[in-house]
């Protein structure tokens, strides 16, 4: 087998290494091309952080529109296609999925430390060195973090309380964080688990959060169970069940299509009776074997059709049909139920218990609430929201503050939040700077100067004199002793001692960030190609046509008119 050359002449003799349609970009003009995309898409994002923070409308294809400012939703949504760009959107992904907050910070900082790298490229410092000045001023940061947490119990409430209302003060729910934020700490202390070595754990996905538009977000509440957004089956069935035994199903319950499918020939009325007797008996046999495992509660995935509710309702029994599949689970989860795919299989064993099965109205929809399942740690938090788009987001605003809660349980340290820990870890870190030997103390200043843009932006989405209260926050910080603790305020015109504000975040949040942002840029700086592989060319029909001639020894041939159709 011959190989495949690697290289080919151009026209004009010189060597060309790509195939034909390949575009390439190369050295600083590939650098400033990923830069300047990375750092558009900072400045679009930069806006929405903080309380006073701006929301963006994202408009799909479909002109389905989010309302949000959450960090990771838009980027998301926003579908960037720049190569770099997509590398932030992964970033702050990531920083959602492991920490659940911090999505819009941790773009503000990769974007000032492009910022920051930018300037240095022009002046003549190599990638290289700037990526190992960032990792060296990185762990420096993380160093500086770490001494400024403040260790507090996993399960002392007060201080998540204070966490959790912090997250919130950025989001749509801020007017009713403290009612929320209470709510959010019960969940999270409901279903925290104590580990062998004296830890607690939270799964949080035994936490769901159910969002129905009507009514305001102060009437969220906790729900000790699960919520289906589900109604009951038939209009004669029970509507509420104590001491439930729920069976959980998953197959039509009919009886089977094959069989109705069977063509007979009937002559006589009482044919036609013992058919139609036959069918009912069946129906019945279904409701029995449900009724003899003990059942009193049917979730069904699959549909139940009239017949078979109307014998559900007679037998006293509460059911729901095409229950959605990614709530079996949970169902599972909470009540204890085992999941059957044939009646013939159903026993006592199978079947779930909750207190009380109950539909109930909420807003213009019915819900049923199994309240009191057999497993305690399955919470329910049932946000509302006067219209579809304020409910989703209220509900992505209590998953953060669940995730931040949830942070502060597996590693209960604190920090000051409001730009106050960025503002003292950059007072720091140029301190630090000054000792740096060689060039990369360049790239530590730049650091320390990054750090900064949080606080600075959070007083600009403000409407304040960024200039003026950063010099004012700096010197604070200078200053030592309780200045560490000054940051933007949510509410006033100056600075203040945030830590007496109780403006308190995680430190595995602004970790992450940290770490997050360090890592997406030193990615993108060590970039000094860009090769572009165009979309592969579906060939036309005669096109194909003239190989398939060629291959079989004939000579090709396509009249002007033919071959000026398949154009």
């Amino acid at each position: 087998m011959s190989a495949q050359p690697v290289q080919a002449l151009g026209p004009s003799g010189q060597v060309r290494p790509l195939l034909e349609g390949r575009t390439q970009m190369r050295g600083q003009g590939a650098m400033e091309n990923n830069v300047a995309a990375a750092r558009l898409i900072c400045s679009i994002v930069r806006t929405s952080l903080g309380p006073h923070g701006m929301d963006k409308m994202l408009v799909s294809d479909q002109d389905v529109a989010t309302i949000t400012n959450d960090g990771a939703t838009m980027l998301k949504d926003m579908a960037i296609q720049h190569p770099a760009g997509r590398i932030l959107v992964e970033v702050s992904k990531a920083t959602d999925t492991g920490v659940g907050d911090g999505t819009t910070s941790v773009v503000v900082l990769a974007g000032a430390l492009l910022e920051g790298a930018e300037e240095l490229l022009v002046r003549g410092v190599h990638p290289i060195v700037v990526v190992s000045g960032y990792r060296a001023a990185a762990a420096k940061a993380l160093e500086i973090l770490d001494s400024l947490g403040e260790r507090v119990e996993p399960r002392d409430r007060d201080a998540l309380v204070k966490v959790a209302t912090t997250s919130m003060q950025s989001k749509i729910i801020a007017a009713n964080a403290a009612k929320v934020a209470s709510i959010v700490v019960d969940a999270a202390l409901g279903v925290a688990i104590k580990q062998d070595d004296g830890t607690y754990r939270v799964d949080q996905k035994t936490i769901k959060v159910e969002k129905k538009e009507g009514g305001s977000m102060a009437d969220t509440e906790l729900i000790r169970g699960i919520i289906l957004d589900q109604k009951v089956a038939g209009p004669a069935m029970p509507r509420r069940v104590e001491k439930a035994r729920i069976a959980l199903l998953n197959l039509p319950f009919e009886v089977n299509q094959e069989a109705r499918n069977v063509m007979m020939t009937i002559s006589k009325a009482s044919e036609l009776q013992d058919f139609l007797g036959e069918e009912v008996e069946m129906y019945r046999r279904m409701v029995d074997k449900v009724v003899a495992a003990g059942a009193n509660v049917v979730i069904c995935q699959k549909k139940i059709d009239e017949m078979g509710q109307h014998f559900l309702a007679q037998a006293g029994i509460l059911a729901v049909e095409k229950s959605y599949e990614y709530e079996a689970p949970n169902i599972a989860r909470a009540t204890g139920a085992r999941m059957v795919p044939h009646l013939n299989d159903l026993t006592e064993q199978d079947l779930g218990y909750a207190d009380i099965v109950e539909e109930r109205k909420v807003g213009p929809d019915k819900m049923l609430f199994v309240i009191g399942a057999k497993n305690p740690r399955s919470i329910t938090i049932l946000t509302r929201g006067a219209n579809k788009k304020v409910a989703e987001e209220a509900e992505r605003s209590i998953h953060d503050a669940v995730m931040v809660v949830k942070d502060m349980i597996h590693e209960p340290t604190l920090v000051v939040g409001g730009g106050a820990t960025e503002a003292e870890v950059a007072v720091q870190l140029a301190r630090w700077a000054t000792g740096v030997e060689g060039r990369e103390q360049l790239a530590a200043e730049k650091f320390a100067q990054a750090m900064e843009e949080v606080p600075r932006t959070l007083a600009e989405n403000a409407g304040l004199d960024p200039i003026n209260l950063m010099a004012e926050l700096r010197a604070r910080h200078l200053a030592g002793g309780e200045g560490k603790w000054y940051g933007i305020p949510a509410t006033g015109k100056t600075i203040k001692n945030l830590r007496s504000e109780s403006v308190l975040e995680p430190l595995a949040v602004k970790r992450q960030v940290i770490v997050s942002a360090t890592e997406a840029v030193c990615m993108l700086l060590r970039i000094d190609n860009v090769i572009a592989i165009p979309p592969a060319r579906k060939p036309h029909a005669y096109e194909k046509e003239i190989a398939d001639a060629k291959a079989q020894g004939h000579k090709p041939f396509l009249s002007p008119s033919r071959l000026a159709s398949q154009v």
